[in-house]
């Protein structure tokens, strides 16, 4: 951002319709319309898939909080991002906030479903941004590839853990004790 071009603000934000998810990311202000179906049953069927073994511990260990698209303020002058699908181990956030939308707690992990609108922001700012902050593990999702990315941060760089593709049963960091068949992710 050049001297002559000023910080977004969190009215910016406010600002722009509600068809629109917005981010304000290294003081830009960043709007897209909300993903294509595809994306989001990507993302729906992902938390659904983690929900009753990380959040309930139902066939799993449950002591996991996850949020779809929660509303992150990260940073001393905040990055206010949001993630496809965010998880705090509930050591870190024992009871999720339920008072305003921001939440000012980094995740453990995140995941972002890659889309043609939203791939490089979600590669380049964001995964820089994840990093600063102590994101431990980042997953990027890309349904048009029907790919699954994994990467784990170590001492602020991110370190990538593994790929698959198309039906491969996946056990991965943070949520290797239970499985996950990608193919169930692109389905209609």
């Amino acid at each position: 951002m050049t001297d002559s071009q000023r910080r977004a603000s969190y009215q910016d934000l406010l600002d722009v319709p509600p068809n629109h998810c917005a981010e304000i990311l290294k003081g830009v202000l960043h709007t897209n319309p909300r993903p294509a179906r595809p994306y989001r049953n990507a993302a729906s069927v992902l938390a659904g898939e983690l929900y009753l073994p990380f959040r309930r511990g139902i066939g799993g260990p449950g002591k996991w909080a996850l949020l779809d698209e929660p509303e992150l303020h990260l940073g001393p002058d905040p990055d206010i991002i949001v993630p496809d699908i965010a998880g705090w181990r509930r050591d870190k956030m024992p009871r999720i906030p339920m008072k305003d939308a921001a939440i000012f707690i980094t995740p453990d992990w995140v995941c972002e479903v890659l889309s043609p609108a939203t791939e490089a922001i979600d590669r380049a700012d964001k995964m820089d941004i994840y990093a600063r902050e102590g994101v431990g593990h980042l997953w990027l999702l890309d349904p048009r590839t029907q790919t699954l990315e994994v990467y784990r941060n170590e001492s602020g760089r991110w370190s990538r853990i593994g790929a698959w593709r198309g039906t491969a049963t996946v056990h991965t960091e943070p949520f290797e004790a239970s499985e996950i068949e990608l193919g169930v992710l692109w389905e209609d």
